[in-house]
């Protein structure tokens, strides 16, 4: 009988606690591992109760692999950014019909990777849809999401940014898609006290959309090799939710790491292209010499803590984004919109330098052959902001699956894609101010 073997550091990055944690849980008998000698490991038998490891056992992820579209369902997205979701969302089977992102080099890498794709650079408050009424199966968007970001000011619709959800509702009104996605930060579920989620649920009730109860999904789960966290918002058109079928995809069998991310294996075939990357200042290149894989400025000398922290030393707290070393071991922290940063530095196991952005690209699981338009910053900033391009997957599988089952139930007209690329491009801006549309809500 064969039985697997787990360090104390695939424990820990499964449950998404500290090892110390774990560690802690040997003197209170509520974890005790097996040792031979100088190797500690757990097995199948003392992890079956945690319920993380039975999901992994009873994992549906290789079948749910097997779901495929019964026709063509055809997409909008907007906010799309450097097309994380709009590529994993492709390859569970959407055919794109529009994409719009106002970043004029977000905009350029979706071309300059999909060219025969329907894309417009341009503000979402002056963008018609009402030409594709009835004619989409799905629509979807990251609104932005730094009005209700932990990192962000968390002002929420008091913010410019945060009123971007009623041009999404708008857009939603007009095309009148099957189904929609929404993703977001799981800070928005809290937002003023969960005002801010009651307001937006609100609203999608109002313009005849029954909601599916939000899900924020762990991207550790999904082969992704990075502890990000992302919330989902997934409605259902009212005249088709009375019979439907939508499954959360299943969590894959195991959590990848940063080596499998840059190193050949499971999930690329060669180890990370070379390519440029942002550089330390010479101080702190010789400071975060000292920091060992997966330790942070705590691991540092005393008098070089005070000197890197000044006066951060002496508020208490965490902070361990800061003179972060990633270790091959675990996944990688949530990547930001810099790696070099002193709050999110994200230091390479071996090198002193910040992951460069094929690095960064293959944590949020691009495919090596999807390239970035603009400066380097630039280029950090759409990969930071991406949603991971397997997490997009499994959940555009899951969606594929729901579409499915709603396919015999008051099935709307649909047109070829080709059709709907030619309407679009006779699509207008009309660059009128977002207020116009805010006064009617």
């Amino acid at each position: 009988m064969n039985m697997n073997k787990y360090s104390i550091t695939q424990v820990s990055n499964s449950l998404g606690v500290s090892q110390a944690i774990v560690a802690g849980w040997e003197k209170s008998g509520k974890l005790v591992p097996i040792r031979n000698g100088k190797e500690i490991y757990y097995t199948d038998e003392l992890l079956q109760h945690l319920d993380i490891f039975k999901q992994f056992k009873n994992s549906t992820w290789e079948q749910e692999q097997q779901i495929k579209a019964r026709r063509d369902y055809t997409s909008i997205e907007l906010f799309a950014g450097a097309g994380g979701l709009a590529l994993g969302l492709e390859q569970a089977g959407f055919k794109v019909a529009l994409l719009n992102e106002m970043d004029k080099h977000a905009g350029n890498t979706l071309k300059l990777n999909r060219p025969d794709w329907n894309i417009t650079i341009g503000d979402v408050t002056g963008l018609d849809f009402s030409h594709f009424k009835d004619k989409i199966d799905f629509l979807s968007g990251g609104f932005p999401c730094q009005a209700f970001s932990y990192a962000g000011n968390k002002q929420g619709f008091g913010d410019t940014r945060g009123t971007l959800f009623f041009e999404f509702a708008r857009a939603i009104e007009e095309v009148r898609p099957r189904v929609f996605l929404a993703e977001n930060v799981r800070g928005l579920l809290n937002h003023e006290n969960g005002r801010t989620i009651e307001t937006i649920k609100h609203k999608i009730k109002e313009i005849g959309y029954t909601l599916i109860e939000p899900e924020v999904l762990k991207a550790i789960y999904y082969r992704v090799p990075q502890k990000r966290e992302r919330l989902f918002l997934i409605g259902i058109r009212n005249d088709l939710a009375d019979n439907f079928n939508f499954k959360w995809p299943s969590k894959y069998k195991r959590v990848m790491t940063l080596n499998d991310a840059l190193k050949a294996g499971e999930l690329f075939n060669c180890d990370v292209p070379e390519s440029k990357g942002q550089t330390y200042p010479q101080r702190k290149k010789e400071i975060l010499e000292l920091v060992p894989p997966g330790g942070y400025w705590r691991d540092l000398p005393d008098n070089i803590q005070r000197e890197y922290m000044k006066k951060s030393y002496f508020l208490g707290g965490g902070k361990t984004g800061m003179a972060r070393r990633l270790s091959w071991h675990e996944p990688s922290l949530t990547l930001t919109c810099s790696p070099a940063q002193k709050q999110t530095e994200r230091c390479h196991p071996d090198h002193t330098r910040a992951l460069t952005v094929r690095e960064y690209a293959r944590v949020q699981t691009f495919p090596d052959t999807w390239l970035f338009s603009g400066s380097l910053t630039s280029q950090y900033k759409q990969i930071g902001n991406a949603v991971p391009v397997n997490l997009a997957k499994a959940v555009g599988t899951s969606l594929i699956a729901l579409l499915n089952s709603l396919e015999n139930h008051k099935p709307t007209v649909t047109y070829p894609i080709k059709d709907l690329s030619q309407t679009a491009q006779q699509m207008d801006f009309l660059w009128e101010k977002r207020a116009k549309y805010l006064t009617k809500i």
